[in-house]
């Protein structure tokens, strides 16, 4: 069981690195928008992947428009995935936005305002 655990832990690194590559590939970080990829979550067989995705700088209507475009570019992703990351099979990916960066922002700004506010 924990060698499967430390194999999925090795592929999920594997998969968000490359697919953090493809995705700058794409310039998808313009107009002030700095998109990440924070984490992948692959299932146990392999087949599925959750990439969780960042996107600092964008309101929630850019934001959206940024996943739609990562969907629309999810089969030239997965093909890229695949000729750079060697497995049985590729996973199919699916993008969830991760907004725990930007909390994590927002939470530090009305700390600052406080601070500054005392």
């Amino acid at each position: 069981m924990a060698q499967m655990n430390d194999r999925i832990a090795r592929v999920n690194e594997l998969l968000k690195r490359e697919i953090a590559d493809v995705i700058e590939r794409y310039a998808l970080n313009e107009g002030g928008i700095l998109v990440s990829i924070t984490k992948v979550h692959a299932s146990e067989s392999l087949r599925n992947a959750t990439v969780y995705v960042s996107i600092f700088g964008a309101n929630e209507e850019k934001a959206q428009e940024v996943i739609k475009k990562l969907y629309r570019l999810k089969p030239e992703i997965q093909r890229e995935v695949s000729r750079h990351v060697i497995l049985k099979y590729t996973p199919v990916l699916q993008f969830v936005r991760d907004t725990n960066l930007e909390d994590g922002d927002r939470v530090l700004s009305l700390i600052r305002e406080m601070e500054e506010h005392e």
